[in-house]
Parts: structure tokens; sequence; C-alpha cells
């Protein structure tokens, strides 16, 4: 292992006394170089990251899922949960490859991303069981930065216009699209190719950069968040469905679907000035839960997240997470 195991913040009220695979809930406080009333951050190396993954115990805690480009993969099972994976993850260790004893072939076609999604959204039993006939669907992406998606800033404008067209196809009456960003959210919207994928598959749009937008709710499971301004959109629709990429972040060591609950939410300076991971986790006791979350690991930003500075920062793994399960997925994409 090159590195420090990075260390998801958990759901108290889901996690109680269990110890997870991935480790215990981490509380840190904002690194020195992290602004407590900035809502976005500064980067620091992701060290290991795949590493990290190799060293899991693959034994009693782990279910077999399913690997693209005939490499095995696994997740954890003490959750109860089934966490669909696709992509190149590198499992290298023996016990991992005797346990899983299964090998798929590599998808071809005019995208692999979206081959990988397909194939991970069809197992879990296609669209048409997380979104109903003549509901309202938010799909809730990352789209943080001003950054073309080469740069891995945001999520990937193919998937979400994918999602679109799935939910679409699975009969919903709407579907709504938005983040609160961190940089201007004219230029994140149109540079990260989202607004235009978006509105191609027929989705809307929101802006959420106005104050105006969110409407107070309460936290009562919340420990150190009891009060939060969340976005309209999720407070109107029936069903969302939480888009993150996976990403090394500054003030959080990595950002996927948990951490991406922050743009839903108005004040982001609370979460840094207030123990960050456990805001995290507070946000995520919200009685409107995602019914899905489909972590973009295709093309990750490895270093100096959640912002990067350059190509260098980008790896391409090659890798998509999903489930309904919030703590699975993120643990799974750790």
């Amino acid at each position: 292992m090159t590195g420090p195991r990075e260390k998801m913040p958990q759901p108290h009220h889901v996690v109680k006394k269990r110890t997870h695979p991935a480790g215990p809930a981490s509380h840190q406080a904002p690194s020195a170089a992290f602004p407590e009333t900035d809502g976005c951050g500064k980067g620091r190396p992701l060290s290991g990251l795949q590493e990290s993954q190799r060293k899991r115990n693959p034994h009693k805690q782990l279910e077999i899922v399913f690997g693209l480009e005939g490499v095995p993969v696994c997740a954890p099972a003490r959750l109860g949960r089934t966490v669909a994976v696709f992509g190149v993850m590198q499992f290298d260790e023996s016990p991992f490859k005797r346990a899983a004893g299964l090998h798929v072939s590599k998808v071809k076609g005019e995208s692999p991303l979206l081959e990988m999604f397909r194939r991970a959204i069809s197992e879990l039993g296609g669209m048409k069981q997380f979104v109903k006939p003549g509901q309202k669907v938010v799909v809730k992406p990352n789209i943080g930065w001003d950054k073309v998606p080469e740069l891995a800033g945001n999520t990937n404008p193919k998937l979400i216009e994918e999602i679109v067209r799935q939910c679409f196809a699975a009969g919903a009456k709407e579907v709504v699209v938005f983040d609160h960003t961190c940089d201007d959210w004219q230029k994140c919207y149109k540079n990260s190719g989202i607004e235009a994928a978006a509105k191609k598959a027929g989705a809307k749009v929101m802006p959420a950069h106005l104050e105006s937008y969110y409407k107070p709710i309460d936290l009562p499971k919340g420990k150190k968040m009891k009060k939060a301004k969340v976005h309209e959109a999720i407070l109107d629709c029936d069903v969302w469905i939480n888009v993150p990429i996976l990403k090394n972040h500054g003030g959080a060591n990595l950002t996927i679907s948990m951490k991406n609950h922050m743009g839903i939410v108005w004040d982001r300076g609370f979460f840094h000035q207030n123990d960050l991971q456990q805001c995290i986790a507070d946000i995520c006791t919200l009685q409107k839960k995602a019914v899905l979350n489909v972590v973009d690991a295709y093309r990750i930003m490895k270093t100096n997240g959640p912002r990067g500075r350059s190509a260098s920062d980008v790896v391409l793994a090659k890798g998509l997470f999903i489930s309904p399960d919030i703590v699975a997925v993120d643990t799974a994409a750790a």
C-alpha cells in the first residue's frame, strides 16, 4: 500500500455500532490550506487509491459482484447490499481472483462508460426499479467546477445524458438536473458539457446560485447539523438520483456520493466550520434519500482535488459503481 487508507464519513444511524470494512467514521478538521468559509476547498494527493482497495480482507466480508475487461471485483457484504461494479479495478491478489471465479469479457461499443452503466443498471433490474411512470425526477451530478470533461472535475456529461434518457424511458414525467457550483454556475454548466447533454436528453436544467432556490428543513438525526436549506428541486421531486464523480478532495480526502450532497445545500461554509465529516454524515440523514447512487469512476482526479490543476492530476480508471445503498457504494469506490 503506497499511502494511508482513506476513511469514509458514514451516517451514524445507518452504521450504528458495526465496524465497517472500510474503517470507522472519520471526523477530521479542515486542513490549514482549506479556508473555513470556502465551500469547495483545495487539493492534496490521494495516496494509493486503488492500492487501498487491494488490501481489504477478502474473507467473510465480501460478496461477488461483476467485472468488466476480465477483472473480478468485490464489494462489502456486511451491509446487506449489492453494489454493481464495472471497470478495471486492479484486484491482483489471488484471494480476490479465487473468491470471484468469474470473468466478463471487454465490452465494445460506442462508449465503454455508457455500456458499463447500461449493464450495471440492468443487473439491478433496470431503471424501472427506481423511476416509476409519471414521476418527477432529479438527477444530481457534480458540476462544481469550470472544467472541461477531460480534466475530471465534474461528472461525465455522457453519463448524465444516458441516465436522463433512461429515466424518461422508465416513464418519468419530468427530469431536472442541477448542482450548487463552486465556480461561476453558468460557466460550470456550460464548460462541463452537462447542461448541453442534459437538455439534449430532454431534461430541465435548473440554477442553484441563489438562496431563494433553497427551503429550510430539519435534520433530527444530525449531530452537528440539525437544520439545512435544501434546493427546492430535491424537496419537490418524487425521486432523485445521485451521480458524483470519484476524486480526491483536499478537505474530505475523497468526494463521492455522500460528499455530493453538499451540492443540494445552500450553506457550504457551515460544513467546514463545524466538522466537515460529521456534517456530511448529517446531511445524509435527509429523509428524502437518493433512490440510486451512480459513481462515475471512469476518468478520475487522483491529486489536487477537488478542482485539479492540470491533466496530470487525472487517471483513466475505467470504473463505475452503482447501488441504492450510499454507504456500500462509497465504500466500494473508496
